[in-house]
Parts: structure tokens; C-alpha cells; sequence
């Protein structure tokens, strides 16, 4: 599988080393979700350094842990299975709140379902990636909740969500709020599709614990397809949302049991006017 990783551009790495990307040492995949413009409010955008996103942290480093501090973070969603968790558990720091919201199905990280989901992707990407993300929508709702709930209630209190690569869960959790806050579609699929470039420093230690496990080894081109975050998956997810859902306040109120009232309070906290 390494062979099918290109190297990082200089163009590239400038872009890395650049907003929406945070440099926390040992924590791939890391971004700030704030600073895109709000279409439903011309003008505003949103607040910048509230919520990050990343993979897991399970390699931060003591430098990592400083630099995530300075950024203020105090509270971390976990959004893995409880699987994932037990062979990875990263040591943020004392004054980190790590609160588990797994988004998944009983077993769903286990040996056999991993199996048949890995090689799902290798007999149709696109159908695969449509069931896995209308899973993560039909039972994500009270993981979602309990972010939402700390946005409403903590809206100067800086979060990180994250699941295991930064880019599924922690795609549709992303893609909901941003949709809620009124960020225009391409910026959405703009941000998720962030991910693509954001895992590549990661790639070589990631190909290396895959190769370690049969279920990927196995399979390099559905475990590579596994990882792509193609415009067009996100492009269909806000499709799901309209028209399964009837949009994303209908989705929350209906899923998160989230009020109207707390959804304006959210989308109050976290837009502002530019400083």
C-alpha cells in the first residue's frame, strides 16, 4: 500500500502548515471549523478557534499537549467505538475533559464487520461510502447531541471532535453543524474534502499498523478507498440530509431532540462579524 502514496508537494506543505490546519505535534488531520462565511448572513462568519476536528491523538506528543493547550482546548469528543478506544487511549493532559460519544453500532468495529465492510469498498466505493455515512445518520444522533449540547451551553469553551482518521464521523458531524451555522455547500465539501491532504503525514504510520492486520493487508484497494474524502461523497450526504430528513434542523430536532430555540442559540455562539 505505501507505494500508492505520492509524496507531499512544496504546495502542499505550505497549505499544511496553513489555515484551516493547526500544528499540534502528534494529532493528524488537525483543523480549526471556523472562518467560513455565513450565506444565510452576509457578513458573519464562523467563530474561529471554538471547535477543532482532527483523527485520533493516540501519538500526541508532550510539545502536542502544550500546543493544544495554548489553543485553549479543555474538553475532547471521542467519537470512536468503544473497540477503538481500548487500543488507543492518548494522554491529553490533566486539564482535558475526554467525553466519549461513539458513533457506531455494537460490533461494528469488530473483526467480521470490519471485513465485510472493507470489502464493500472495493466493489463499489460510491454505494459503500452512501450506506456507511445513512448509517452514521441514523444512529449518530445522541453522540451529536452531546457536542451540540456543550456548543450551546460552553460557547467560549474550545472543543476538539474527533473519531479515528478525522474524516467520517467527524466529516458528518462537521457537515451538520456547518449547515446548521448557514456555510454554503461548497465550503462544506470544501472542508471535508481537507481531509484528503491532512491524512498524508499520517500515511506511513497508518500503512504500517494496517499491514499489520489481515483484514487490510489483504485488501490495499478497499482499504484506499476507505480513506478517500471525495467532493462527491460530501456533495451526497447534504443531499441525505435534505431530502431523507427534510434539512439539518429537522434532522437535529428529530435525532438530538434539540429544540428551535437551541438551535438559534448555537448558531448565535458561533457565528460573529470579522474582528
Amino acid at each position: 500500500m505505501s507505494s500508492l502514496v505520492p509524496p507531499l508537494t512544496a504546495d502542499e506543505l505550505a497549505i499544511l502548515s496553513s489555515p484551516p490546519f493547526a500544528q499540534v505535534e502528534g494529532v493528524v488531520n488537525i483543523r480549526d471549523v471556523g472562518g467560513y462565511p455565513i450565506t444565510t448572513s452576509p457578513g458573519r462568519f464562523v467563530r474561529p478557534k471554538i471547535v477543532f476536528r482532527s483523527g485520533e491523538p493516540s501519538r500526541i506528543t508532550e510539545t502536542g499537549r502544550s500546543q493544544l493547550n495554548a489553543f485553549a482546548v479543555k474538553t475532547v469528543f471521542d467519537l470512536r467505538s468503544a473497540v477503538e478506544v481500548s487500543s488507543s487511549q492518548p494522554v491529553l493532559g490533566d486539564n482535558v475533559t475526554v467525553i466519549r460519544a461513539p458513533v457506531s453500532q455494537q460490533n461494528a468495529y469488530d473483526p467480521v464487520a470490519l471485513q465485510i465492510r472493507v470489502q464493500s469498498f472495493e466493489v463499489n466505493e460510491k454505494e459503500a461510502f452512501a450506506k456507511l455515512y445513512d448509517e452514521m445518520l441514523e444512529i449518530g444522533g445522541e453522540a451529536f447531541r452531546v457536542v451540540f449540547l456543550h456548543l450551546r451551553d460552553n460557547p467560549d469553551s474550545p472543543c476538539l471532535v474527533h473519531c479515528t482518521a478525522g474524516k467520517d464521523r467527524t466529516g458528518v458531524f462537521v457537515a451538520l453543524l456547518l449547515l446548521l451555522l448557514g456555510v454554503s455547500d461548497d465550503d462544506i465539501i470544501k472542508d471535508y474534502s481537507l481531509t484528503t491532504l491532512g491524512l498524508r503525514p499520517a500515511l506511513p504510520h497508518l500503512i504500517a499498523r494496517y499491514e499489520k492486520q489481515p483484514i487490510f493487508r489483504d485488501n490495499p484497494t478497499g482499504t484506499i478507498n476507505m480513506g478517500k474524502s471525495e467532493p462527491e461523497t460530501m456533495k451526497a450526504v447534504l443531499q441525505v440530509i435534505r431530502e431523507k430528513y427534510g434539512g439539518v434542523e429537522q434532522y437535529l430536532q428529530t435525532k438530538t431532540n434539540l429544540t428551535a430555540e437551541d438551535l438559534r442559540i448555537i448558531r448565535d455562539n458561533l457565528t460573529t462579524l470579522p474582528a
